[in-house]
């Protein structure tokens, strides 16, 4: 489930400092059945961040306020985008949204991703895999645009107790939903093609 190489490494937004975090990276691909996975590697002082302890996983609000990884899916052309948070205490979120931080709270995405974390002496990993079935309309068949995040959350920074990660920051703070941080194209399985 843990990829032996991670492809992609998430930028610190300028804004943010997190002299305790190495580096953050992450694995992203489509599955055969039209679905994604995802797996973050975060490197640094694990002393010195608040990690959300394991429990049973659920659906649970807020998780962005503390240590956590996310996924920003949305299809190329389409304003319409889904967010996806994945805690290392199993808890996960998923929203739709019609447009820019524009929620569609008639669409509820209740089937949960397959969440996977382990913690070891200076590294956190977590995988994630997202069935197709809470995408975007018309994903399976397109180019996806994905946003990849993550908030970490130290206990004893001075200049602010959490950091902001992404693949690209295009504003001057930190926004994930910003689409110019959605940096990464995935083709759709061959299958779809």
């Amino acid at each position: 489930m843990f990829p032996t190489e991670f492809f992609l490494t998430l930028l610190r937004h300028p804004a943010t400092p997190a002299p305790v975090v190495r580096s953050i990276e992450v694995h992203a691909a489509r599955t055969v059945d039209g679905g994604l996975e995802f797996a973050y590697c975060l490197r640094g002082d694990m002393a010195r961040l608040l990690i959300p302890e394991p429990q049973k996983p659920g659906c649970t609000d807020g998780l962005w306020e503390h240590s956590c990884f996310e996924a920003f899916v949305g299809v190329r052309g389409q304003p319409a985008y889904r967010e996806f948070n994945f805690s290392p205490s199993g808890h996960w979120a998923a929203y739709a949204f019609s447009a820019y931080r524009q929620r569609d709270e008639a669409l509820r995405l209740l089937v949960p991703p397959q969440i996977t974390a382990r913690l070891s002496a200076g590294r956190l990993e977590l995988a994630a895999v997202v069935p197709a079935v809470v995408l975007p309309p018309m994903a399976g068949a397109a180019t996806l645009q994905v946003g990849l995040a993550a908030v970490v959350e130290a206990i004893d920074t001075i200049d602010g107790s959490h950091s902001y990660w992404a693949l690209r920051h295009p504003a001057a703070l930190p926004d994930f939903h910003h689409r110019a941080s959605f940096a990464l194209e995935l083709a759709p399985p061959r299958e779809f093609a």
